[in-house]
């Protein structure tokens, strides 16, 4: 892993049209009800068998609410075999809780599961 990258570095990124992965790791019911635009959403406890999904990627960005799981997610990840040693591989520091900005809103998870959770985190 990579340390982590504040929330204005990843929407800085996401702004400019980075080749940057931001992987919401919660659980599907809080990622419909808000997550970071672009972000897509691979549940921590689907992480390992999810893995390969981010063969040959060059950065990826984990978030979960505080900061502390995407921390975990985003050291799984990076040694991953399939991601390459030039792969920057970052955990957001603060989580969701530090994200300043509008969220989206919708199922468009990566496992096509929606419904309306009592709490986005």
């Amino acid at each position: 892993m990579d340390g982590e990258i504040t929330p204005a570095e990843v929407k800085a990124l996401i702004e400019d049209g980075a080749d940057v992965r931001v992987v919401d790791i919660r659980a599907p019911r809080a990622f419909v009800q808000g997550h970071i635009p672009g972000s897509e959403n691979v549940p921590f406890d689907r992480l390992v068998a999810a893995v390969e999904r981010f063969d040959g990627d060059e950065h990826v960005v984990t978030v979960c609410p505080h900061g502390k799981s995407s921390v975990q997610a985003a050291n799984l990840i990076a040694s991953y075999e399939g991601v390459g040693p030039d792969a920057t591989v970052q955990s957001m520091a603060g989580g969701l809780d530090a994200w300043e900005w509008e969220f989206d809103f919708g199922a468009d998870d990566a496992d096509g599961e929606s419904g309306r959770p009592e709490s986005p985190f």
